[in-house]
């Protein structure tokens, strides 16, 4: 019995390294601070997303939205925050979902993905990768974040008790 167990331990420890290459790997953007405060309904109605595919980007630096009133704390991650109408890949809840802007193939804050409305994809302009952002989580679904199992890095969606929205880190 122990020889069949030294046998089978490295094929096991083999098997989970070949295993966990497969994963996809969301955390390469650098790590920034996120904190977009659309916890209101008025907020939460200008600037939110309400039917799917409906996207809205959230980028500091360039004041995006215009006359979103970014306050001291706010913060908007590496590239900036998608915000998109979807279906959670992962718990199937219908609702916001939001990703870092940043290409994670890329890793440049001025190299963002957009939206193709057609396919509802998120779309690198610089290497072409392209991501599921409504129903998969940020999933690469083209190369060359397909190959490398790049996704997109995902932020939190809290429900506030005014009807709008926190999303953060």
């Amino acid at each position: 019995m122990g020889r069949i167990l030294k046998l089978l331990c490295p094929c096991a420890a083999a098997g989970l390294l070949l295993a966990s290459c497969h994963q996809l790997n969301d955390e390469r953007i650098p790590a920034m601070k996120v904190n977009i405060d659309l916890s209101n309904q008025g907020l939460w109605n200008t600037y939110g997303v309400h039917t799917y595919g409906q996207v809205n980007d959230f980028i500091l630096e360039l004041r995006l939205p215009a006359g979103y009133p970014y306050g001291y704390n706010a913060g908007t991650g590496y590239g900036g925050v998608m915000l998109i109408y979807g279906q959670n890949g992962f718990t199937g809840e219908v609702g916001p979902l939001a990703y870092d802007l940043s290409c994670p193939v890329e890793r440049k804050p001025d190299v963002r993905v957009y939206v193709d409305h057609e396919s509802l994809e998120a779309v690198c302009p610089e290497c072409g990768s392209r991501y599921n952002v409504v129903e998969a989580g940020g999933t690469p679904v083209a190369d060359p974040a397909k190959g490398l199992h790049y996704g997109l890095t995902p932020y939190q969606c809290y429900p506030t008790t005014n009807g709008g929205y926190v999303i953060t880190r």
